[in-house]
């Protein structure tokens, strides 16, 4: 139950810290922009990853802990628990941010910078999502994401893709991320966007993962 409260709290504090700063920068404009927003983001993921990762494994993301499971990492008893509370800690972070702000932005939620770009948004959330998973195989341990390693290779790169595909797509790379705003504000018209591509795109990095790290190091030959 530990664990469940901790990806409970690690989750509603991403929501409510990162899109709390897209709501901020919307109520007034210009202040924290585009970079800081994810700044914000990166940094807020860092936190978490050092503050619950021993505990949870700061997976704070329904996509991560589905890639887990698929690749041998993770209990399927625990799956849905920790769906359920991450999906939770999003939503009622919304509801805070919407009693705090009013339905400002769309609660911060993601959606693609113009209509006709849809298809080319699922590409790229499932490409962002993608590098984020194999990151995350690559530094964690077991099905945790702790150590100082971890959190700053973690958050710097989601920090980094924010910056770049927020303004075009959202990087939302997180179901839960996207699913909260989207329900608070009723704004959920791409919705399926960000539930189906981060989820392909995490079990996508798993893939790579497998093939390029997860096997016995090369032989040396002597030359």
């Amino acid at each position: 139950m530990n664990r469940y409260i901790s990806e409970f709290l690690g989750t509603f504090f991403l929501v409510f810290m990162g899109t709390g700063a897209v709501i901020t920068n919307t109520v007034n404009p210009d202040t924290v922009t585009p970079l800081g927003i994810g700044i914000v983001f990166g940094l807020i993921v860092m936190v978490i990853i050092y503050t619950i990762g021993e505990y949870s494994g700061a997976h704070i993301n329904p996509a991560v802990t589905i890639a887990f499971w698929c690749a041998g990492r993770f209990a399927a008893r625990d799956v849905f628990p920790y769906i359920l509370a991450q999906c939770l800690g999003a939503i009622v972070a919304s509801g805070v941010l919407r009693f705090l702000f009013g339905l400002v932005g769309s609660l911060g939620g993601t959606a693609p910078y113009t209509d006709n770009f849809e298809w080319q948004c699922f590409v790229l959330e499932v490409i962002l999502t993608c590098l984020l998973m194999y990151t995350v195989m690559c530094v964690s341990t077991g099905s945790k994401e702790v150590g100082t390693l971890a959190g700053i290779a973690i958050g710097g790169l989601i920090a980094m893709e924010a910056i770049f595909a927020g303004p075009i797509c959202g990087a939302s790379m997180n179901p839960a991320r996207s699913l909260g705003p989207a329900l608070v504000s009723g704004q959920m018209s791409f919705l399926w966007i960000y539930l189906i591509a981060p989820v392909l795109g995490a079990l996508l990095g798993v893939f790579f993962w497998k093939i390029s790290r997860n096997n016995p190091a090369p032989i040396q030959e002597n030359i």
